[in-house]
């Protein structure tokens, strides 16, 4: 009897350590105003005790940092607004369920969306994980992840929505 105990506490052990937190991959690709181009690779999204983690395994992007957004609507394909096509533009604006209309920092206030920036190294490949304490995972669901041209200061000033730029890659996440 004791062995199967201990069997069953392992087992159970091992599930929970597997188990006990989910999570998502997220295929990106370029966009332009066009539509949507070729893969660029994948971010694995997972959920720690600290919020959600976003790993990326991406090639050929520019070097250095970019703005990296979680938007409101499921589309990579391109949108007008004020009369000008621009690239994955039906993915919407940043994740603000709060309609804080306000960019920030991803641990502090402003849209929900608002995540660290992205690092490229020279070579194009980007692999550095980033965290979103702010983020569970129900909040994904749904949504499109953006990679913007230039980098992001976290702010709306000097230039609105971080300064990041044109948006140059997206993925949308599947519902589970």
């Amino acid at each position: 009897m004791k062995t199967r105990f201990k069997i069953a506490l392992f087992i159970s052990t091992v599930f929970v350590c597997f188990v006990g937190f989910a999570e998502t991959v997220v295929q990106m690709h370029s966009v332009n105003k066009s539509g949507v181009g070729k893969s660029i690779g994948e971010v694995t999204i997972s959920e720690s005790e600290h919020g959600l983690v976003f790993t990326p395994s991406l090639k050929g992007l520019p070097a250095g940092l970019h703005g990296f957004h979680v938007h409101e609507n499921p589309s990579c394909q391109p949108g007008k607004k004020n009369g000008k096509v621009t690239p994955a533009g039906a993915a919407g604006g940043h994740y603000d369920p709060a309609g804080s209309k306000k960019h920030g920092t991803p641990w502090d206030e402003g849209h929900l969306g608002d995540l660290p920036a992205l690092y490229v190294k020279s070579d194009g490949r980007a692999s550095h994980p980033v965290l979103a304490p702010r983020l569970e995972m129900a909040d994904l669901q749904g949504r499109a992840l953006m990679i913007h041209e230039g980098s992001d200061n976290y702010s709306d000033d000097p230039k609105p929505l971080g300064g990041g730029g044109g948006r140059i890659a997206c993925g949308i996440v599947k519902a589970e």
